[in-house]
C-alpha cells in the first residue's frame, strides 16, 4: 500500500509533467507563429493571442488548424 506522502509525491510529479508539456507546446507554437508568414493580415496576431490566452489549447489548435493558414504551408 502507498503511504500519503508517496501519493502526494506522485501527484506532484504528474502535475509538473503536465505543466512542462503545456509550456513546451505553448512555446513551440509561439516560435512557429512568430517565424511564419500568414495569408491573412491579422492571422499572426490572432494566433499569438489565442496561444497565450488559451494555453495550451491554443497551441494545440494552432498545430492542428493554424499551420494550414501559413504561406507555403
Amino acid at each position: 500500500m502507498v503511504s500519503g506522502g508517496s501519493e502526494f509525491t506522485i501527484l506532484l510529479i504528474v502535475f509538473l509533467l503536465i505543466g512542462l508539456v503545456s509550456f513546451i507546446i505553448t512555446v513551440a507554437a509561439l516560435i512557429d507563429i512568430v517565424k511564419s508568414e500568414f495569408k491573412g493580415n491579422n492571422d499572426k496576431l490572432v494566433w499569438i493571442l489565442l496561444t497565450i490566452l488559451v494555453s495550451p489549447i491554443g497551441g494545440i489548435l494552432y498545430f492542428i488548424i493554424g499551420r494550414q493558414q501559413k504561406i507555403g504551408a
